[in-house]
């Protein structure tokens, strides 16, 4: 097995600031190679993080409307203020 690699926690990386070396474990780093987007786990993995991450932002206060939903509900205010001016 191959022996871990030591390097610096990210500044936004799981350890707190000053903590010291992480600890990585080259056989993961390995699986995220050129095969790693028909790799199963991985997929889970990275589907897994994007949802926590998106959850995290949306308790923060981040959520945001998508450009669709906007752009209906403004058609829909002034197709119906068109239609109460001009039929009513």
């Amino acid at each position: 097995m191959p022996e871990p690699d030591e390097r610096e926690a990210a500044p936004g990386g799981a350890a707190e600031p000053g903590s010291g070396p992480v600890r990585v474990d080259r056989a993961h780093d390995a699986r995220r190679g050129t095969l790693s987007a028909l790799d199963p786990i991985a997929a889970y993995e990275r589907r897994t993080t994007r949802i926590r991450e998106e959850i995290a932002r949306n308790r923060r206060g981040e959520y945001t409307v998508p450009t669709w939903v906007l752009a209906v509900a403004l058609a829909a205010v002034i197709g119906l203020w068109i239609l109460v001016l001009f039929v009513l």
